[in-house]
């Protein structure tokens, strides 16, 4: 009897146990566009992903990867930068679904058509979850270039806004 007790108590308490570790402290995402003119005569085309993890519910530290293609009036040329990122999340929601953040991130911008130099970026997104641990993101975030070139003013006003748009997961 005490054995059917122990069982039924665990069984009860199993739907507890998998919702409160349905978001695990790992992050992936994967996000990718494309574009082309309405002759076809050339393509556009970006991937991203990223890999993160969450110190607390609100405090991510990430690794991000994109490259971006193009052949658009110009030779084939393909870009791509790496970024760290840290970015500090404020739950909305009834359930914590919605989840807007801010961070910044610093990485390396390399490929055919920029200067490969460093990079630092304020960053801003929301992430909202279908379900417990997929999520629709959206993000935007302006790269300010350190090229040794050029001015920190120069530097400021030659950088580029980011935007990017995808799926994500927890575990």
């Amino acid at each position: 009897m005490l054995r059917k007790g122990i069982v039924l108590a665990v069984l009860c308490l199993l739907p507890a146990v998998a919702q409160a570790q349905a978001r695990g402290p790992f992050e992936l995402t994967l996000g990718g566009s494309g574009a082309n003119g309405s002759r076809f005569d050339g393509f556009t085309g970006s991937v991203q992903g990223s890999v993160g993890y969450f110190f607390t519910d609100s405090l991510e530290l990430s690794v991000r990867q994109s490259l971006d293609y193009t052949d658009v009036g110009v030779p084939k040329q393909i870009n791509g930068s790496t970024r760290v990122a840290f970015d500090v999340h404020f739950p909305l929601g009834d359930q914590g679904q919605f989840l807007p953040f801010v961070g910044v991130n610093i990485g390396y911008v390399y490929g055919d058509s920029v200067h490969d130099t460093w990079e630092g970026a304020p960053e801003a997104g929301i992430k909202w979850f279908v379900n417990q641990t997929t999520f629709i993101y959206g993000t935007i975030e302006y790269q300010i270039f350190f090229d040794r070139h050029s001015s920190t003013g120069k530097n400021f006003s030659d950088g580029q806004f980011v935007y990017g748009l995808g799926i994500g997961f927890r575990f």
